[in-house]
């Protein structure tokens, strides 16, 4: 499963660990990104997204269909 929310488009970022020393290594910060099924009332059917929970926010706010109307003009496959 590739970790980009199909909402918001948060995706991995990178760093470092820095430990007491200051010594640093490199890490990845995952977004938290899962799999979330929604009815869709303009197409009439489920949708399954992968969404981040900011991106489940986002859609709690505005509504699953303003945002699916705007995720296929963004031209992405629902």
């Amino acid at each position: 499963m590739s970790r980009i929310c199909q909402v918001t488009g948060a995706e991995v970022g990178f760093g470092h660990h820095v430990s007491h020393s200051h010594r640093r290594t490199n890490r990845r910060f995952d977004a938290n990104i899962g799999r979330k099924r929604y009815w869709v009332p303009s197409l009439r059917r489920h949708v399954t997204l992968r969404v981040s929970a900011r991106g489940i926010k986002v859609i709690d706010v505005r509504g699953i269909d303003a945002v699916v109307a705007d995720m296929r003009a963004r031209g992405e496959r629902i």
